[in-house]
């Protein structure tokens, strides 16, 4: 039996997350003050574009929240009864966050479907206003993210990311209503662009909740290709055949593996098992696999997975 596994990989995790929760809690003090200016600001202008975004931006803080606290979490050790950590923590929390997306999306179009049979006067010129100064904060709020957090690698902080990114169309969306509704008094504009903003959280509220599922389901890694790691560890020589094969991921970059290994009888099996653990290494990036070398002596149960 084999196991390989990284310190320096490991503190590479601590160090990322780290960087990734001062990131979150920046993004989070300067999210809900704008949610809490464009609430005032839509009561104030009766428009959806401002209540819906800030309605969105407070799902992004509750959910930023959430992503900070599941980062604390998968900091912590392992124990004895999470020998894993708690990294699952972050897939649960990007799963959560997806979810709510999905909500404020349809709390959105069902309060624009509303307004389209009788669009309400909206005070466009302070909308136009309070719209780019939270078009402002989330461009800066985005910038951190991307900059000082882990966002391509890690799905706790793309989904975070998208959250904030959801408020900066919304922002976006807001002004353009606003300028149409100053200019010629379209007030259906309103309603409208808030639907477009909606599909646009939906699109990525569905990217967001399929790659969490994928992950809790203990998927194969999408960047990982089964049958050719199945292949490379066939093809060793002194390899009779590789069965038992389990590729999966714990959180978002710690991926893990574990396989059987029948080997030829008159094969040193420590050398059989340093090559694979090698070669899952160098051309698969695999720092976590457990290998279990057999010769035909060996005989177990079935395994039914």
């Amino acid at each position: 039996m084999g196991h390989a596994h990284s310190h320096d990989h490991h503190d590479h995790f601590h160090d990322t997350r780290n960087m990734n929760r001062k990131a979150l809690i920046f993004t989070l003090l300067l999210t809900s003050t704008i949610m809490i200016v464009e609430f005032v600001g839509g009561l104030w202008t009766n428009s959806l574009a401002l209540l819906s975004d800030a309605g969105h931006m407070l799902s992004d803080a509750s959910s930023l929240a959430l992503s900070l606290i599941a980062i604390s979490f998968a900091m912590r050790p392992p124990s004895p009864n999470k020998t894993f950590g708690y990294y699952r923590f972050e897939m649960m929390a990007a799963l959560f966050n997806g979810v709510t997306l999905f909500v404020i999306a349809g709390f959105i179009i069902y309060e624009a479907i509303g307004r389209f049979a009788a669009p309400p006067n909206v005070a466009s010129g302070t909308m136009i206003f309070i719209a780019t100064i939270g078009l402002i904060a989330n461009l800066g709020s985005a910038t951190i993210l991307l900059k000082k957090g882990d966002v391509e690698g890690n799905l706790n902080m793309k989904s975070a990311y998208l959250h904030v990114l959801g408020d900066l169309l919304g922002s976006v969306g807001a002004i353009i209503a606003g300028v149409v509704m100053y200019f010629f008094e379209w007030y259906i504009a309103d309603p409208i662009i808030s639907v477009v903003v909606a599909l646009l959280i939906l699109k990525s509220a569905w990217g967001v909740f399929k790659e969490s599922m994928h992950v809790l389901m203990e998927g194969v890694p999408r960047h990982m290709d089964f049958e050719e790691v199945e292949h490379a560890l066939s093809s060793l020589e002194g390899v009779v055949k590789v069965h038992d094969l389990h590729i999966w991921a714990i959180t978002s970059g710690m991926d893990m593996l574990s396989a059987h290994i029948v080997v030829e009888d008159d094969v040193d099996e420590q050398v059989v098992l340093q090559r694979a653990i090698d070669i899952l290494y160098e051309q698969f990036k695999l720092e976590h696999s457990t290998i279990q070398i057999e010769k035909s002596e060996i005989v177990h149960g079935k395994l039914n997975i």
